[in-house]
């Protein structure tokens, strides 16, 4: 049985991952009372007495987490932003750049950004395969859920009085320095990061990625990227699919689940490449237990909700 400790249990994400590993027989969880949680030397026992540990912390607090560290067995997987570039850290991207087989041998992971895990599902292959050149600029949009903004902004939504704006999709990030635009350009091999365009939406649960472009911006056909996808997304979490849902694409088609639908519409002119997912799924939670697997040599699916 695996020892397995959550750094921050009460946030949004370390809820999720909980969630998905209480039932499990294999995981023993270690918690803490609630007094303890913040404590130094109670957090440090904890994260060396485990097989794993995830941060779900914010950046400078994930930052302490791993200078507490003082084995070599500990397998520590972070869900904040501060070891994503890290070249100490092996990016939790599974499906791309063959990182699953660097996974397996990993004791540092820094699990992906929601919105960048879209983006990077899409643009990787794309340019590993040499259909977009590393120079391109692209663009991309992004709705997600209002839980991607943790307990504060949930509480927002879901309360008493809320603002009329809330009722509609509201663009943020309009410096074009959200924080996840490194790994978007690190895991794509992009020379120059993305126009990102991250828009909260009053749903729950659920993103929808989309990167349009012109036939200029590529040097192959539609039909040959449908096929770059098939290829690199056969497994059972990342996904391609025609599927159009009726002429419409919702981004809570995925709620509540752990996989990833990769899509290609349009034509040979203009073209929209579209990644559909939970935020808290293969976005945060489930791509944590995700690394957890691989990096334990289980089942990748191993506690994941893969829809039907």
């Amino acid at each position: 049985m695996y020892k397995v400790f959550i750094d921050g249990s009460a946030g949004t994400t370390g809820l999720k991952i909980f969630d998905r590993l209480k039932a499990r027989e294999d995981i023993s969880l270690i918690t803490l009372p609630d007094e303890l949680r913040k404590n130094l030397s109670a957090r440090e026992e904890a994260i060396n007495s485990s097989d794993v540990t995830f941060l779900c912390l914010p950046d400078d607090a994930a930052r302490e987490s791993v200078s507490l560290i003082k084995n070599d067995k500990t397998i520590v997987i972070d869900t904040s932003t501060a070891h994503r570039v890290n070249d100490d850290f092996t990016y939790g991207f599974a499906e791309i750049k063959n990182l699953r087989e660097k996974l397996k041998s990993a004791k540092k992971i820094a699990n992906p950004g929601c919105h960048a895990s879209g983006f990077i599902s899409l643009i990787s292959p794309l340019v590993d395969a040499g259909v977009i050149k590393n120079t391109a600029k692209l663009t991309a949009y992004s709705l997600t859920g209002y839980t991607g903004g943790g307990k504060k902004m949930i509480a927002e939504y879901e309360g008493n009085n809320r603002p009329i704006s809330f009722d509609s999709p509201r663009l943020y990030g309009l410096s074009q320095s959200h924080k996840h635009l490194p790994e978007m350009v690190k895991f794509t091999g992009l020379e120059t990061a993305p126009v990102f365009m991250p828009i909260v939406c009053d749903y729950a649960c659920g993103m929808q990625v989309t990167v349009p472009l012109f036939s200029s911006d590529i040097s192959c056909k539609i039909d040959d990227i449908k096929q770059i996808y098939k290829s690199v997304y056969n497994g059972k979490v990342v996904k391609y699919s025609d599927d159009s849902e009726g002429g419409f694409l919702a981004s809570n088609t995925l709620s509540n689940r752990d996989d990833m639908l990769v899509s290609v519409f349009g034509n040979e002119d203009r073209i929209t490449l579209v990644s559909r997912f939970d935020n808290l799924g293969k976005g945060a939670s489930g791509a944590a237990v995700q690394n957890m697997n691989i990096a334990l040599g289980l089942d990748e699916t191993t506690g994941l909700n893969l829809g039907e």
